[in-house]
């Protein structure tokens, strides 16, 4: 039996995963023609890094999200597996 605290961590990584693995199919089957609707999706974030230059140091910020719609269904299934988990 899970805690809570380890039943959320599981849950994460279950999304990630998910998240992972859909946009990866999402990728792959760009280039098919009747599958292609899986790759449609929104790109948001940060398009030009954020450059922080302190003289000695100097720090470069950038995050990109690309969410399209086989990650949702990644997303979904990914529930849904720890739930019966």
């Amino acid at each position: 039996m899970f805690t809570k605290e380890k039943g959320t961590l599981v849950l994460i990584i279950f999304i990630l995963c998910g998240l992972v693995i859909g946009g990866l199919i999402g990728e792959l089957t760009s280039g098919v023609s009747w599958l292609n609707w899986l790759s449609y999706g929104q790109q948001f974030g940060l398009s030009d890094p954020i450059v922080l230059d302190l003289g000695v140091v100097q720090l470069t910020f950038g995050l990109m999200f690309t969410i399209n719609v086989s990650s949702i269904i990644g997303i979904v299934i990914a529930i849904f597996l720890y739930r019966k988990f």
